[in-house]
This record gives structure tokens, C-alpha cells and sequence, in this order.
């Protein structure tokens, strides 16, 4: 059954925003225990909201719901939750992303909001043996010049950083305007990603290559409308973050049969699967792998190599990606049998 396929399939996930896992039932916890009102009565209120037309009103909401998150028992909170469900769609290894700026720009320290999601990847650590890393984004439709500000303020961090990411409203702010603010993550030794061509087109995915010198494009589903692109994607072996539900629910494809990630799979590009903001686009992992492989007839090679693909992308060494391919290949001949 491919259900139960899917759950014990070993998976790494290399694109999770941290505050797009609040669900609502966590989100009134915290609004009553920092006394914040909400725009929302109640859960079922807020469910109705998650009808997205496109991504800035699907933005709109995840910021009012950031609102709630104020002190370090928060963000520990939020993240743990996320982790215990990884944990249970067997996840092994994750690396998240989270916003600073969200929570900056609204008073609260960054020393409380990477304290509180650094202690919840640790305990994951010791209680599931989840490896994990954390990149900081950056918020595009700000400035550069308040992304250099976050970064000097995240660098005593630096060793719970592995790197940085360019997230939120795409189109019109294309990835050149943090040519610097990259090139000064550069120096410091961070990794570097950034959302492209998931809203904007493909040139935005030429600059993050080109300009931004990033090891990994998120989203990245638009590389399919520029062939030398694709050709280029596939001489780097660049691998690419797709969020298959997020996608549709995001109107970049009205439906999951629309969807090119089989495609991407088949000319050889180094395609993931991830659940992006899964408390808003309705599904963790296993529901995205599911979705994908009901919405696009995947085989059970095809899952294999998807969930390969996650550890090849990871940042993880080269020994610990090995023993997770193998773990892999185990899993699948057991299957075989």
C-alpha cells in the first residue's frame, strides 16, 4: 500500500519555514498566554482563512498569525510541535528556515527567537535522533540594507547558523537587490539558498545562481520554461525545493495533475519534495509525497530517488548523506522482497 510505503520511507525536508508550521490550535495558545487578540474568533475561523488566492494573501495571514510568537517558550514551543510531527513521517533530518525580521521588526530579540527554535532542534537530537540545521531568511520585500542589519544581528548566533535564504513576496523583488548582503554571508562561511522561480520567472533563478552564488533554488518549478536553464541546472546538479501542495494551493498550478515535478524528474533534475508552510497549505511531508505521487502516478522509484534527492541536497557531510542513501536502499529492497 502506497501509504504505508510513503510513512516508512526515510526523508529529509530542506524546505520548512518554521512560522508557516503555527497551527491554529497552537496559534490561540499562544495569543491566550501573551494576551495578544486575534482577527479570528476561533480555529475553525482561522481554517477558512487558509483559502489562498495567491501568495501575498497567503502572506498577509501568516504574518498576523507570527503576531503570537513573543517570548522563547514560544518558539521553542512551535518548533517542537513541528518536529514531533517530522518525526512521525519519519524524518530524519531537516533544515528550516526561519524569518527574523518577523519578529525583529515587531520588538521582539533575535537572542529569543533563535534561542527558543535552537533548544527544540537540540532536544529533537537527543530524543529522535534528528539532525537538523537552521537558515536564516531574509525577507525580500524589504531592504537590503535591513538584511545586512539582520545578519550582523544573527552573527554572535553563528554557531547555530548554517545559512542564509531569500523568502516571501517573489515577483518584483528579484535576487539581485541582495547581491551584497549574500556576498557578506559569503565571508562569514554560511551556505546560501533563495526562493526563485516558484512566482517570478526563470531569470530570477539565473540571478540567484549568477549573482546571489547560491547552492540550492527553492521552489525553482518556472526553470522549465528556459531550456539552457534547464541545462544549466542540470551541468551545477542544482538542486530544487519543490512544495507540490503549496504550489497548488498557490494557484502556481490550478492542480496536482498540472504539476511539473514528474517532468523535472524525468529530464535528470535534482528534484525534492516539501511541505513549505504545512500548517497554511494543509499537509506535512508524507501528505505531500502522497498528494504528488496520486497526483502524477509516481512510481516507487520514483518516491526512492525524490527522497534520495533530499539527502544528496542536504548540507549534511558526505558520510552521513552515504548512510542515509544506504538506509534507503535497504528500505527499498526490503520492499523487494
Amino acid at each position: 500500500m502506497i501509504e504505508e510505503f510513503i510513512q516508512k520511507l526515510p526523508k529529509a525536508e530542506l524546505h520548512l519555514h518554521i512560522e508557516g508550521s503555527l497551527e491554529p490550535e497552537l496559534m490561540f495558545k499562544l495569543a491566550e498566554r501573551n494576551q495578544v487578540e486575534l482577527p479570528f474568533s476561533s480555529v475553525e475561523e482561522v481554517r477558512a482563512a487558509y483559502e489562498f488566492s495567491d501568495l501575498q494573501s497567503f502572506l498577509d495571514i501568516y504574518y498576523a498569525g507570527a503576531g503570537v510568537l513573543l517570548q522563547t517558550a514560544d518558539f521553542f514551543d512551535l518548533t517542537w510541535a513541528y518536529l514531533e510531527r517530522a518525526h512521525r513521517d519519519n524524518v530524519k533530518h531537516v533544515e528550516i528556515f526561519f524569518d527574523p525580521q518577523t519578529h525583529t521588526d515587531r520588538g521582539v530579540p533575535m537572542r529569543t527567537v533563535i534561542t527558543g527554535i535552537h533548544k527544540a532542534l537540540e532536544q529533537a537530537k537527543q530524543q529522535f535522533g534528528m539532525t537538523s540545521y537552521l537558515i536564516l531568511c531574509f525577507l525580500r520585500h524589504l531592504s537590503e540594507e535591513a538584511a545586512m542589519e539582520t545578519l550582523q544581528a544573527a552573527l554572535p548566533f553563528r554557531g547555530w547558523i548554517e545559512g542564509v535564504g531569500l523568502d516571501s513576496a517573489e515577483v518584483g523583488f528579484p535576487p539581485e537587490l541582495f547581491e551584497r548582503v549574500f556576498a557578506k554571508a559569503t565571508e562569514e562561511g554560511l551556505r546560501k539558498v533563495a526562493h526563485a522561480g516558484e512566482e517570478g520567472p526563470p531569470e530570477y533563478i539565473w540571478q540567484a545562481l549568477d549573482l546571489l552564488g547560491v547552492s540550492r533554488i527553492d521552489h525553482g518549478v518556472r526553470c522549465m520554461e528556459d531550456e539552457k536553464l534547464v541545462e544549466r541546472l542540470l551541468k551545477d546538479n542544482m538542486p530544487l525545493t519543490v512544495c507540490p501542495l503549496s504550489n497548488t494551493k498557490l494557484r502556481v498550478f490550478d492542480k496536482m495533475e498540472d504539476h511539473n515535478l514528474k517532468k523535472m524528474l524525468d529530464v535528470g533534475l535534482c528534484v525534492t519534495i516539501n511541505s513549505d508552510d504545512p500548517a497554511y497549505f494543509g499537509g506535512y511531508m508524507n501528505d505531500n509525497f502522497l498528494a504528488t505521487q496520486k497526483g502524477l502516478n509516481l512510481s516507487q522509484e520514483d518516491l526512492i530517488e525524490i527522497a534520495k534527492n533530499g539527502f544528496r541536497a542536504s548540507f549534511l557531510p558526505q558520510d552521513s548523506i552515504d548512510y542515509h542513501l544506504r538506509s534507503i536502499d535497504e528500505f527499498a529492497a526490503k520492499q523487494n522482497k
